[in-house]
């Protein structure tokens, strides 16, 4: 492929032309504090989850529903999260957009059973999807937040790097024109492309008078959300974290739970449980990091996820039924007494496992 040879030196120092406060590498906790804003507006952090992206919208919509949706200063978004985070910034206004969006979805509009050159399915119809939603009033609307003072997060994988990338997508819509418009859409393709599964996508980038092209796929491989730098959850941050309340919405569940057993398991039943123990495993971990970095700095933390007593079950990679299902106890919680957990779920008993 033309324009893919580079130096990790000329990798480090990439921007892309036009737009060079488009993104930065997510582990830096100077970049990060250069792009915040100065407010103590609650932050908002939604993870990967693919179709459990449903359980989140619904959420949100129940919170404008109950009269107790903040508006959040910062809002950052992860793989399936990268396709709420856009919404839960421009607000309630475009509610009914976000409920479509995770109710009345096909895997048509997702796939195409289609081999490509880097990939088992081709993602043609994703794309043409998030073109048809970001169109360029929703750009101008988050450039007007974003000039508020708010800022709004996607997270990719650079798989160059193998580290992950903070894009910062109101900066980029603030620039305005198609080459913004392009930009924010491939980002939001990028972080939802699982390796593999979907197919990479190519960003043109500049370094010391040098163009080439990066190759990025799904946020969730850097980390199931994303809430600041690794030296902000180690406890290692050089400066306090700007951050009075973290909201944390996890678009799975995080506890162990069984599933019967398959007479004749095949390589992808065998497959599919092994990604989601290791996924449910990661995303667990990383909730008990983000609380207690949380304690360490007085951060008044609440934490959504998927409960344990949700059965349903999905009948395919998208399954409009179990989206559905996954949306309306989203929508119930958030009407509920108790949406937001202060601590992460404990694992199952054993004495609760043999029963």
């Amino acid at each position: 492929m033309q324009g893919r040879e580079f130096t990790e030196a000329e990798l480090r120092a990439a921007v892309i032309p036009g737009i060079p406060d488009a993104r930065f590498f997510a582990d830096s906790e100077a970049d990060l504090l250069r792009a915040l804003p100065k407010n103590d507006a609650p932050w908002l952090a939604l993870s990967a989850g693919g179709a459990g992206g449903a359980f989140g919208a619904g959420l949100l919509i129940g919170l404008t529903q109950a009269g107790k949706r903040p508006q959040f200063g910062v809002v950052t978004g992860v793989s399936g999260g990268a396709l709420i985070a856009p919404y839960a910034f421009v607000g309630p206004a475009y509610d009914a957009q976000l409920r479509e969006a995770f109710t009345a979805v096909l895997a048509s509009d997702i796939f195409e059973a289609a081999t490509t050159p880097t990939s088992l399915l081709d993602t043609w119809p994703l794309k043409d999807t998030i073109g048809k939603r970001i169109t360029p009033k929703f750009l101008a609307d988050v450039a007007a937040e974003h000039n508020r003072g708010r800022r709004l997060f996607v997270v990719t994988t650079n798989l160059d790097a193998e580290r992950a990338v903070a894009w910062d997508m109101g900066a980029i819509a603030a620039h305005g024109g198609d080459k913004a418009l392009k930009l924010f859409r491939d980002v939001l393709l990028a972080s939802s492309s699982i390796p593999g599964l979907f197919p990479p996508v190519f960003f043109d980038v500049e370094a010391n008078g040098k163009r080439f092209r990066e190759m990025h796929a799904d946020g969730g491989m850097g980390g199931q959300f994303y809430v600041g730098p690794d030296s902000w959850l180690a406890g290692t941050n050089s400066q306090p974290i700007p951050m009075r309340q973290l909201y944390l919405i996890v678009n799975n569940k995080i506890t162990p739970e069984f599933s019967p057993p398959d007479k004749d398991p095949s390589l992808l039943s065998v497959l599919g449980l092994g990604i989601a123990m290791t996924v449910k495993t990661a995303a667990r971990l990383e909730v008990i990091a983000a609380r207690a970095a949380a304690k360490r700095n007085n951060i008044d933390f609440k934490l959504a996820v998927v409960d344990a007593d949700f059965n349903a079950v999905s009948r395919g990679v998208i399954d409009p039924d179990f989206m559905k299902s996954l949306f309306e106890r989203g929508l119930r919680e958030a009407n509920g007494p108790a949406p937001f957990l202060a601590v992460p779920p404990a694992q199952p008993s054993p004495k609760a496992a043999a029963q």
